[in-house]
């Protein structure tokens, strides 16, 4: 998961906002075509094309068989059975593609998300920053947790140590800028950066080892060795998109209406049956 991250944010940190984070439309326009297209290709090269055309037909044609004999029920009844067993047998042609898809499409999604969904947050503005550590990794509990807070951060209240193996700190950034927050456990050190005013940029939510990681690749994991299991932020403020709605939600029905509507206006130009 480490590597998969590492190497996907690499990437895409040279290849997305070239025109800067403030003007996201080239990516936002760019990214879901790709997937568009690469999803076409997939079909097309690892799917039954000749199978998913034959089911679609007969799907159809029981289809007609229901409408017109509508009132025929020993017609009616074995018509829609076939006609649910075709699209059960259509599904299962589409299940390959989908698996092959999801890795890469899943990459650019979330590469986009990493990049534009977030906006740094208010100076000023109360951010709790939560550390949770690994119940695998003896040696270390809570009381062993401390934070090293940089020039610009304000701790805003002490720390709340629960028995669930969690600190909480409240801080308060008062100056604008990419802040590196150093989260102490025993002998370990994790650092998390804390984005607070200026411009728009890419901007961290969470580190962890969990699946989370997948979905926030903006930082590295942390090793596998460290006791701290996870560090989050738990106040996010979403990155205005103008029409669409802001941040995560709005790049994720973005891209998937985008990539489906290219999908469907290029199928027949790369011959795929969908």
């Amino acid at each position: 998961m480490a590597l998969f991250n590492s190497i996907f944010t690499t990437l895409f940190d040279l290849l997305l906002a070239r025109f800067g984070y403030g003007r996201p439309w080239f990516d936002l326009l760019l990214w879901p075509l790709v997937g568009g297209v690469m999803a076409l290709l997939v079909i097309k090269a690892v799917s039954n094309q000749a199978g998913i055309l034959r089911a679609k037909n007969l799907i159809q044609v029981h289809l007609l068989e229901i409408v017109l004999f509508r009132d025929q029920l020993r017609v009616v009844l074995p018509a829609t059975v076939r006609a649910l067993g075709y699209n059960v047998q259509y599904l299962a042609y589409n299940i390959v593609p989908m698996f092959v898809m999801i890795v890469p499409m899943t990459a650019i999604l979330v590469q986009l998300v990493s990049h534009y969904a977030y906006a740094p947050l208010p100076l000023n503005s109360p951010v709790t920053l939560v550390v949770e550590l690994d119940r695998a990794v003896a040696g270390v509990k809570p009381a062993d947790v401390s934070l090293e807070l940089p020039a610009g951060v304000q701790l805003d209240a002490p720390p709340v140590r629960t028995s669930g193996n969690v600190v909480a700190w409240r801080l308060r950034a008062t100056e604008a800028g990419d802040h590196v927050l150093r989260v102490r456990a025993g002998a370990w050190t994790e650092e998390k950066r804390l984005s607070a005013g200026g411009e728009p940029r890419k901007v961290s939510m969470l580190r962890t080892k969990g699946l989370e990681a997948l979905l926030y690749p903006a930082e590295p994991v942390p090793a596998a060795e460290s006791p701290v299991w996870s560090v989050r932020i738990m106040e996010r403020r979403d990155q205005p998109l103008g029409w669409l709605p802001s941040g995560e939600g709005g790049i994720l029905l973005w891209f998937f209406a985008v990539s489906l509507l290219v999908g469907f206006l290029l199928k027949d130009i790369f011959g795929v049956t969908l």
